[in-house]
């Protein structure tokens, strides 16, 4: 392995004689050395790692360069962040709609993979199954972005023996277009079915939502679904215990270095499970350890006391399973490699390199979920991705016990999964909750739960 040396100059053009799994190989390589830099404030270092990536990475080419490409932009952004002028000029005058970007990722991200749709088929057995017999329904979305899977359950609810009941979904949006539409559509198919039916809009931020707005009545049996949206509750100034880091975990990073370096496989996800073998393990407790990685969190423990304050006959959480919100940049970067390389040996898989909406997703999608992830910190950073274990200790400490998922519906999202004809999708229960993998990867989670002392 050659070393990372200024003398280098700013051409490598041995780097373009690398056979695909050396340059897959050094690109992991150039990645945890350059973030060891920008981590311990070596940024001449870290800019002459950046130099080499880029003679390397390409969001078009294999599945190791288009992954390099957008973690290397993420590290470039850190670095420029230590000069906010400097950061602030070279955005000035980018004009992104941030919302609509994110419905347009979120409705490719829905078409291109079955992992919300799987989701969907089990949050809305679940709601059916506990509603069974209610007369009164109320469902509320706590990011109300999705139509179809409320389309759905208003379907299975006319298909009951007893009769549809009377039904109010609550939609909170940050954008009130999406809530109208929305609220349109479910309108007209609740009229087609007559079913008797009322949307009601909350176009907010969910970190500032008032409960009262949700218009919560006696006699409504409620039902709270929340679909990869609460881990950014987690979000907060870190800033004063990120300085209280012990010293063995500050110099943590260098042990990592040298682990990856002996990975030594051909796809992206094998080069990472290598430094599986050798030691680091992105396990669900990898970052137990850590003195930061407590699941208290002030924002979602009072939301989530707000929310068992409405007496919900459910609950049902879905969330990515993956550990984002570790209190290192090596910590971050380790883990989000792994996970990124599971979607992105997914889409390698099933959709063509040169697909629009496949290089939509990477950019607009992956690409911005990986700069927020390392580039961010404090409050700005907001893709706070945590295992479900996490999520089982906060729930439970805000008065909920856990709810088995139905039977009926694992098979349903089973029977989803297969219909893709790709091996790759699979689904498996943990604790009484549903895992969505990719190959033996979990990539999300789907919980049910109720307050614990209703019956």
């Amino acid at each position: 392995m050659m070393s990372l040396s200024p003398s280098l100059g700013s051409s490598y053009p041995w780097l373009k004689e690398l056979k695909s799994e050396e340059r897959g190989l050094y690109l992991i390589h150039l990645l945890l050395t350059c973030a060891n830099h920008v981590a311990t404030g070596s940024l001449e270092n870290a800019n002459i790692a950046l130099e080499q990536i880029s003679e390397l990475a390409s969001p078009d080419g294999d599945t190791m360069q288009r992954i390099a490409a957008y973690f290397t932009e993420a590290l470039a952004d850190r670095i420029l962040k230590t000069w906010p002028g400097l950061h602030k000029a070279i955005n000035s005058t980018r004009v992104v709609d941030l919302a609509s970007e994110q419905a347009l990722v979120r409705r490719l991200f829905f078409e291109v993979f079955p992992f919300l749709k799987a989701a969907f088929l089990l949050v809305n057995q679940a709601i059916i199954e506990a509603m069974e017999g209610e007369k009164v329904v109320h469902v509320i979305d706590l990011d109300a972005a999705e139509p179809m899977q409320w389309i759905a359950l208003i379907r299975g609810l006319s298909a009951r023996p007893e009769g549809p009941p009377h039904l109010r979904i609550t939609g909170i949006h940050v954008r009130k277009e999406v809530l109208d539409q929305m609220g349109h559509r479910l309108s007209e198919e609740a009229e087609k079915l007559d079913i008797p039916f009322q949307f009601n809009p909350v176009v907010g931020e969910l970190e500032d939502l008032d409960v009262e707005r949700l218009h919560v009545k006696t006699g409504e049996a409620v039902a709270i679904s929340s679909v990869l949206r609460l881990h950014s509750l987690l979000a907060s100034d870190d800033e004063p215990l990120r300085k209280k880091l012990p010293l063995a975990l500050k110099n943590s990073n260098g042990i990592h270095l040298q682990r990856a370096l002996q990975m030594s496989q051909n796809t992206l996800g094998e080069l990472l499970e290598k430094d599986t073998v050798n030691g680091y393990s992105p396990s669900p407790d990898s970052a137990s350890s850590s003195p930061l990685s407590s699941p208290v969190s002030p924002k979602v423990d009072t939301f989530l006391t707000a929310l068992r304050g409405l007496l919900p006959k459910l609950v049902v959480i879905t969330e990515q399973d993956s550990n984002h919100n570790g209190s290192t940049l090596m910590e971050r970067l380790l883990e989000s490699l792994h996970s990124y390389a599971a979607l992105f040996d997914c889409l390698e898989s099933t959709v063509s390199r040169a697909s629009s909406e496949r290089l939509k997703l990477e950019k607009m999608l992956f690409g911005n979920e990986i700069k927020n992830i390392i580039s961010c910190e404090g409050a700005e950073r907001k893709e706070r991705h945590e295992k479900l274990e996490k999520w089982i200790q906060r729930l439970d400490s805000a008065g909920f016990c856990n709810v088995p998922l139905s039977y009926y519906g694992m098979l349903q999202a089973k029977t989803l999964l297969q219909g893709y004809n790709c091996n790759g999708y699979k689904m498996k229960g943990e604790n009484g909750c549903v895992m969505i993998c990719w190959q033996d990867r979990p990539m999300f989670s789907v919980s049910a739960w109720r307050c614990r002392n209703s019956l």
